[in-house]
């Protein structure tokens, strides 16, 4: 660790070397960020398949990965906004992000998602080191119970629904989605693409299509007002900060998402509950978690997130110094994509037939499921967005699918 400082001071070469790989992983994580249904363990698969072709040190490569991955965690907030956006009569039951965009408020939306992620990165290289060690103490008694830590999450999830008919909505969304990834998260099926898996369909069925099916009646984005935060900036710090937190659970603790984080994060934060909180909160968690990820591989070995498995699988060393400087660029870098490309992203979309646009995404998406996962993962897609339906139809959040990976996780533990 203490190398890495006076190699920088006095080796203008190597650091030059490590600048231009974080910048190719920041290009990487960018175009990956902007496609819709590309997941960023897919992303982080392929870098680590293509990693032994890569001239360079290993350790480089790793920068390059770690990098690509946070980038792609600011990015990807963009189509999340700008695709699949509702009716405005459906609003109350969008997803947060859109229900702003459906009231006009895309640019503050972007821009939100842009603060929740940098100040979340912020947040986190601090608190990475005590929450590390303080997980380090913890881990072995939360492994030890896990089916009772990720059962507790689901029911708390289902108490946080507003109707019974919403429960009972969010529970059949958990055990469909939960039966789903028990039969087929272990399958490897042959594939164009040796970095294959099955999360690409699964995800792009759960949560892709089944919002651009819903949004084909819709009339795509609306014209967008002016970009003004509606927010104060302390509750956006605060919102953030929670994130942040947040994102500490998902990177030490298996099969919770983002989004489910990101629901608890804002039970911590009074008055933070409506579509701008949680747009902060869930890209707050979801940047965080990179970074609480890096922490966790190198205290525990244990790799929690994709990025971190293509990390061990391509065997880049985990030099902090190195990583956490490269997630710090990245982090800026993705601050300033999301600002350049938002607003441009909004207005592409917004000049184009909704049916169409809705249409292309979903054959894309079967396109990029048949690429990861070959005949069985577009079967797996068609399979998976009929479940993914199944919430939205009795009012309850989406976030219930996540039983795709609690399920078998509570079922095997």
């Amino acid at each position: 660790m203490e190398a890495l400082g006076p190699r920088l001071a006095v080796d203008p070469a190597s650091t030059a070397a490590a600048l231009a790989f974080v910048l190719g992983g920041v290009a990487l994580g960018a175009t990956s960020g902007l496609i819709p249904g590309l997941h960023v363990n897919n992303l982080a698969l392929m870098l680590a398949s293509i990693a032994p072709a890569v001239p360079g040190p290993p350790r480089l490569v790793g920068a390059a990965m770690l990098s690509a991955g946070v980038v792609h965690s600011f990015l990807d907030a963009v189509p999340a906004l700008a695709l699949g956006v509702p009716d405005p009569a459906m609003a109350a039951t969008a997803l947060p992000g859109h229900r702003l965009v459906v009231a006009g408020r895309g640019r503050e939306a972007v821009r939100l998602s842009a603060l929740g992620s940098g100040l979340a990165v912020a947040f986190a290289v601090p608190l990475a080191v005590p929450v590390t060690k303080t997980m380090t103490v913890a881990y072995p008694t939360v492994r030890a119970h896990l089916p009772l830590v990720l059962g507790g999450v689901t029911v708390a999830l289902l108490a946080t629904e507003r109707s019974v008919r919403a429960v009972g909505g969010g529970a059949a969304g958990f055990l469909g989605s939960a039966a789903l990834g028990h039969a087929t998260l272990d399958l490897s099926p042959a594939a164009p693409l040796d970095a294959g898996g099955m999360l690409t369909p699964l995800f792009a069925g759960l949560f892709g299509a089944p919002i651009l099916l819903e949004a084909m009646s819709g009339a795509g984005v609306p014209e967008q007002g002016d970009p003004t935060i509606a927010v104060s900036r302390r509750a956006v710090a605060r919102t953030a900060l929670a994130g942040a937190l947040a994102g500490a659970v998902v990177g030490y603790l298996p099969g919770v998402s983002s989004a489910i984080a990101a629901v608890f994060a804002l039970a911590l934060v009074p008055g933070s509950t409506d579509a701008r909180g949680f747009v902060v909160a869930t890209s707050g968690v979801n940047t965080a978690n990179t970074v609480f990820a890096l922490f966790a591989l190198a205290a525990l070995g244990a790799p929690r997130t994709g990025v971190m498995v293509a990390l061990r699988e391509a065997g880049a060393p985990v030099d902090l110094p190195l990583l956490v400087a490269a997630a710090g660029l990245a982090g800026i870098a993705g601050f300033a994509l999301v600002l350049l490309v938002g607003d441009r992203y909004l207005l592409a979309v917004g000049a184009v037939d909704n049916v169409r646009l809705s249409v292309g995404v979903l054959v894309l998406l079967v396109g990029v499921s048949w690429l990861f996962a070959g005949g069985v993962g577009v079967g797996v897609f068609v399979v998976a967005t009929l479940v993914g339906l199944v919430p939205a139809r009795y009012g309850a959040r989406r976030v219930h699918l996540m039983g795709v990976l609690l399920g078998p996780l509570i079922a095997g533990a």
